[in-house]
């Protein structure tokens, strides 16, 4: 059998049993095992012959079974995420636009306020800026929101089995973070009913993998336990540790916002600074670069006719989180508004005028209400509300290009 069919019976299967694993986040606090999928021989063989693997790695009996008690089956959903991923690739201004609004900026000062003296301790601890913390929680979990969706959050142990037993390409690497799982379990930092993660074994507050969390998890707040599912204490100063171990430069800006001289090409790589302003790169806010001898390289995500900026050190830092320029980009942007800083001098390229995170809200409402639209109202543009925004245009014979822009959203509450 394919790989494809194999999905495919397995999902058929679940529908037609209404066998869909439901996964609840820590703050409901149930058991995301209590439901048993239906039986699958082959997985049950594999899983036995995982115990000798196991085993070797230092793993007791009692564990192992804790850890499996009840996975008897793939879960269909995490292998159709692994196999079928959107061809939709976002558009820069997506990506930047449902990462830094209103309600993530907002909701990081409320935090800021609210862990001020947690913050400060981590902090003095690591030398790691608290709004880069901030950042990273709202960029990994909406401050800890997705721990309670059931859409996101799923057994850690189930979906790493599933990974390492029926994809190919990914086999070592659940096999690997599957172990590392189980000594989490052996270890008794958390419970096997709230070892939750996402669909590639992500966990917890700081969307941590199993080996990330052994080497750089932290007990802050000193009950003896490493849960970066439940302590936010744990989870901040466990974010803060890998970027300290990896090289954090206390103090130090990730990045600056530029202005690109008119009608010249810009060398490739890492100059200093001040050979950047000498050649006409200049901070987009007029000030002076504090340390002129930094080593900076350009980026340019949108192009020329976007924002631009030099980044610096701790932006490759950020990478080493996520090793993605978007990512390091938004996350260093991000704390900066929570910080007070102001927008971007130049904004992003979008072919249309921006609605606010309210506003697209409200336009994924009237989707919804209008049999356009089935997901989430999270004001969060992405495939599903890109098609839903095509399909109304369509019906109103607009270019359907599926922007959430102010015409679309004039013309839905016009119906």
């Amino acid at each position: 059998m394919s790989l494809k069919t194999f999905v495919e019976s397995l999902v058929a299967g679940a529908r037609s049993l209404g066998a869909v694993l439901t996964v609840t986040g820590m703050a409901v606090g149930l058991s995301v095992i209590s439901q048993p999928a239906q039986a699958d021989a082959g997985f049950q063989r594999w899983v036995a012959q995982f115990r000798a693997t196991a085993a070797q790695s230092g793993i007791s009996n009692a564990t192992f079974d804790r850890a499996f008690q009840g996975v008897t089956a793939p879960d269909p959903e995490v292998l159709e995420k692994a196999r079928y991923q959107p061809e939709f690739v976002a558009p820069v201004w997506d990506y930047f636009d449902n990462r830094i609004n209103e309600n993530s900026i907002g909701t990081g000062r409320q935090m800021a306020r609210q862990y001020d003296r947690l913050l400060g301790q981590i902090e003095s601890r690591f030398g790691v800026d608290r709004h880069i913390l901030l950042a990273i929680w709202s960029m990994e979990s909406n401050y800890g929101a997705i721990l309670t969706n059931d859409r996101v959050m799923r057994n850690v142990v189930r979906s790493l089995s599933t990974l390492a037993y029926a994809d190919e390409r990914r086999q070592r690497f659940a096999r690997q973070q599957l172990i590392a799982a189980l000594e989490i379990l052996q270890r008794g930092d958390i419970d096997v009913s709230h070892l939750t993660g996402s669909w590639a074994g992500a966990m917890g507050h700081t969307q941590f993998i199993p080996t990330s969390y052994k080497a750089y998890a932290v007990d802050f707040d000193g009950n003896g336990r490493r849960d970066i599912w439940n302590s936010v204490p744990d989870a901040l100063a466990t974010a803060a540790n890998l970027l300290a171990k990896n090289g954090w430069r206390a103090g130090h800006a990730w990045g600056y916002e530029v202005k690109l001289p008119q009608g010249r090409k810009f060398p490739a790589g890492n100059m200093s600074l001040a050979q950047w302003q000498s050649i006409g790169v200049v901070r987009a806010n007029g000030q002076a670069y504090p340390r002129p001898g930094d080593s900076a390289e350009l980026k340019v995500p949108d192009g020329r006719e976007g924002p631009a900026f030099l980044v610096l050190h701790n932006f490759n830092m950020l990478k080493r989180y996520n090793n993605a320029d978007r990512y390091a980009i938004a996350v260093g942007l991000l704390a900066d508004q929570i910080a007070g800083q102001p927008q971007l001098a130049r904004d992003w390229n979008r072919p249309f005028t921006r609605l606010s995170f309210d506003e697209t809200q409200e336009l994924q409402q009237h989707l919804l209400t209008r049999g356009y639209y089935d997901g989430n109202i999270d004001g969060k543009i992405g495939p599903a509300s890109r098609e839903a925004i095509k399909a109304f245009q369509s019906r109103m014979g607009m270019s359907a290009d599926g922007h959430p822009s102010k015409e679309v959203l004039s013309r839905i509450r016009g119906q």
